[in-house]
């Protein structure tokens, strides 16, 4: 029994660790891909490659594949997850720094709170998760304003619609999660999810026109290997790691890792990228990680309402 504990202790750290540092990179290289890729093209071309490659790999582990029921719902998370998320945020790159892309991105553990208190009923709404709220929306608010009282320059106000959108995607398909039946392997679902996102994403890509524009031999070799990155460690390694979490601890928990994320973007566009590092952006970080450790870091009040039981295509592991 204590070693048991022990492999899952190790196990739940390592996961952590690599959803918390491994994504807060990923901002970084997909600034550097969509200086050349068109955003939704190399969103598809991540997510078609990586979900195919764990799909693969399931299918020769001889994992079942997921029946009509799984295939609704691993459709329904691919939209949330990878056409409006990641879609979103390669887009929003075009126009915003890599290192407020993930500031903005920080907001998602108050967007999961909102939706354990709104569907999953686990939560009730307290003065301090409203407070918090506050103080992450006048986060937000400092980064995209264009007043002259706060030094360096404003968001793109499009850029920064984008992220918001994506972030409170991100949330309801993480809570969502909880309450859909998806295969029990984790990477068979994590797979299949990226696979179908990344084609629901080229799909996009082709009615937006970007593959009109898309010269594979003129993408610079830095741009190639920004993909290869996103592809292994970003997707491949992260999203199952986050998988993984998510089947072990609460929604709110995992989402911790925009503590580190953010801290992490915004170092690597700074000091590898040349992005600003004013008083706008630190403040606006600071309010937004002040909202992400208030709400991370309260006791969840419970409703007495139950926790809606486990699907039993998801065991808990």
């Amino acid at each position: 029994m204590i070693a048991s504990t022990h492999r899952l202790t190790w196990k739940t750290l390592l996961a952590f660790a690599i959803i918390y540092f491994v994504w807060g990179s990923t901002y970084l290289a997909i600034r550097v891909g969509v200086h050349e890729f068109p955003p939704f093209l190399m969103a598809a071309l991540r997510f078609i490659v990586a979900g195919a490659v764990l799909f693969a790999w399931a299918a020769a582990r001889g994992e079942q594949s997921p029946d009509r029921r799984q295939w609704t719902a691993i459709s329904l998370l691919a939209i949330l997850f990878f056409v409006l998320d990641y879609g979103l945020v390669f887009w929003a790159e075009t126009r915003v720094p890599s290192g407020i892309t993930a500031v903005m991105m920080a907001m998602i553990p108050a967007f999961i709170a909102l939706s354990e208190i709104t569907i999953l009923r686990t939560q009730t709404l307290t003065l301090r998760l409203a407070l918090a709220l506050l103080a992450g929306i006048a986060g937000v608010g400092v980064l995209a304003s264009r007043s002259s009282f706060v030094s360096g320059p404003p968001v793109n106000s499009a850029g920064a619609l984008a992220l918001i959108v994506a972030s409170f995607s991100w949330a309801v398909g993480t809570v969502l999660m909880r309450k859909l039946s998806l295969p029990s392997s984790k990477v068979m679902s994590s797979g299949t999810q990226m696979f179908v996102g990344g084609i629901l994403l080229s799909v996009a890509s082709a009615a937006l026109g970007e593959f009109r524009n898309f010269h594979p031999a003129a993408i610079s070799r830095a741009a190639w290997f920004s993909l290869l990155y996103l592809i292994v460690a970003g997707s491949i390694v992260a999203f199952t790691a986050y998988l993984w979490l998510i089947h072990h601890e609460s929604p709110t928990k995992v989402g911790t890792y925009a503590y580190v994320n953010p801290v992490v973007a915004v170092f690597l566009g700074y000091f590898l990228a040349g992005e600003s590092l004013g008083l706008r952006t630190i403040l606006g970080t600071l309010l937004v990680l002040m909202s992400v450790v208030a709400i991370t870091t309260a006791r969840p009040e419970k409703t007495t309402a139950p926790l809606p039981a486990e699907s039993a295509a998801n065991p808990v592991e």
